[in-house]
């Protein structure tokens, strides 16, 4: 379910996991730079937007987040971190090209950004859920069709 990511931002290393309240996640913007943006809510934060750091494709095409005013977005970290079932980490790198898509929340003044996850095809994947890693352009919101958007 991506419980940790890896990335660069000016020039420093950051391994940031969702269970710590000050974890950011670096999304790319439409002049192509990076900002920061704190990743999902905590139950111990205040706020309006939902809890939790994750956001399943399904629920998005079922219009569950809509009242929250949904921005697709490019997050741009080199690896992610899944659990296995015993309980040991694991990175995944992503290759060139290829990113995690990510959704921004709004309410108020409030932004979030959550990770898109979807099912995995595989019948004896070991996780109900995977970030959805895309490549090409975000020029479609939401696409229904996995791979690219």
């Amino acid at each position: 379910m991506c419980g940790g990511v890896y990335y660069l931002i000016e020039g420093q290393e950051v391994r940031t996991y969702f269970p710590n309240p000050k974890a950011q996640l670096p999304v790319r913007t439409r002049d192509g730079g990076i900002e920061l943006l704190p990743w999902g809510r905590r139950k111990a934060q205040a706020g309006k937007l939902p809890l939790g750091g994750w956001a399943r494709l399904e629920s998005i095409y079922e219009g569950r987040w809509d009242k929250w005013f949904p921005t697709p977005v490019k997050l741009m970290v080199s690896q992610f971190m899944e659990k296995d079932i015993e309980g040991h980490s694991h990175w995944y790198d992503l290759t060139p090209g290829k990113w995690v898509q990510g959704l921004i929340a709004h309410w108020d003044n409030e932004r979030r950004v959550y990770v898109v996850t979807i099912t995995p095809e595989q019948e004896d994947a070991v996780h109900d859920r995977w970030p959805r890693v895309m490549s090409g352009n975000l020029s479609v919101p939401f696409s229904s069709s996995e791979g690219t958007a």
